[in-house]
């Protein structure tokens, strides 16, 4: 839905108050993005199409969660209220900033784009997916802490350089802060919830875990310095272009903080929880497996005639057979 931006500016030519009804109603169309999210839909629906051509099955709560969470995400950080109002605000710009790099990260990695594209491709072109994503270059960008710290980096940049003071002037360059701060929220989420080896093997779902929770402290950090921070962000700008109605410049700054502050906590629970259902999930996986590996190799246990009840008794199997699941039981008991 797109609003005409004449009725939320006053006849001076300033934007109108801002409530809660002009937040939701008021939406500005974005090329660029409108772009994007057309390409990454489009893409993401033919590979869905592709994989029930083959009779497999895709999860829609998948599907959901790529086109709800994602690209909504997307959509509303780009085009909605809060690009309506980020150049008169700090806060709707600080809302969009964390929208492009925690949320809809989270939803597209939820969506599992790359075990979709390896399921959907041709084999030679889903192996060179899998070559670009276990690339050095892919290897080094999501290692673990880097991505981390590249998240964090991307945050401080934003706020304590020219960068953000340059974008909100230059058209171009905040369409790519924009781009950037997705790109580097991506790095770190994709690679955690895709079913795609594309982590160090040490990366076992433990390790993810703490990762996650790691990274939930970290993201707090933007949030808490700009809600702190003693120098106004952006202040030259916000000062000349603060309309009549808005709060005072330096408590804007503390309102974005904190919005930045909470956004990042609550975006990091269901990151967790998700993680830790793909942990569940596979744990029950890999025990029906060895199951199935046990019941083919345990011996049947056979009695002669005439033996006595002590004779009857075998050994336990794990105490005779040489095969790795043997030797795995017998190192746990």
């Amino acid at each position: 839905m797109t609003t005409d931006l004449s009725t939320t500016v006053l006849s001076a030519g300033q934007l109108a108050e801002l409530t809660a009804g002009r937040l939701l109603s008021s939406w500005q169309p974005d090329v660029p993005a409108l772009l994007l999210i057309a390409v990454l839909a489009t893409l993401y629906g033919w590979g869905v199409r592709r994989v029930h051509l083959r009779g497999e099955r895709w999860s829609p709560a998948r599907s959901a969660a790529f086109a709800v969470l994602g690209l909504g995400a997307l959509a509303v950080a780009t085009m909605s209220g809060l690009a309506v109002y980020d150049h008169v605000l700090f806060w709707p710009a600080a809302v969009q900033n964390i929208l492009l790099d925690l949320v809809a990260p989270l939803g597209l990695a939820l969506g599992d784009p790359l075990r979709l594209a390896v399921d959907a491709l041709p084999e030679e072109a889903a192996a060179r997916v899998r070559r670009t994503m276990t690339g050095r270059l892919v290897r080094v960008l999501t290692f673990p802490l880097v991505s981390t710290v590249l998240v964090l980096a991307t945050e401080l940049t934003v706020y304590f350089t020219p960068y953000f003071a340059t974008a909100l002037r230059v058209g171009w360059l905040h369409q790519l802060m924009y781009l950037h701060l997705l790109v580097a929220g991506c790095l770190f989420v994709v690679p955690v919830l895709t079913r795609e080896q594309t982590l160090p093997a040490w990366c076992t779902h433990p390790v993810r875990a703490a990762l996650v929770f790691l990274d939930g402290i970290v993201d707090a950090v933007p949030g808490l310095v700009v809600m702190t921070h003693g120098t106004l962000i952006a202040g030259a700008w916000y000062l000349h272009h603060a309309p009549s109605w808005s709060p005072d410049v330096r408590h804007d700054q503390q309102i974005g903080g904190g919005a930045m502050l909470g956004i990042a906590e609550l975006t990091a629970l269901p990151f967790l929880l998700a993680l830790l259902y793909q942990w569940a999930r596979a744990e029950r996986l890999q025990t029906a497996a060895l199951d199935r590996r046990l019941d083919a190799e345990l011996p049947p246990a056979t009695a002669s005639p005439g033996q006595d009840t002590a004779s009857e008794r075998v050994r336990p199997w794990w105490e005779t057979e040489q095969n790795e699941v043997a030797a795995r039981i017998r190192r746990q008991r």
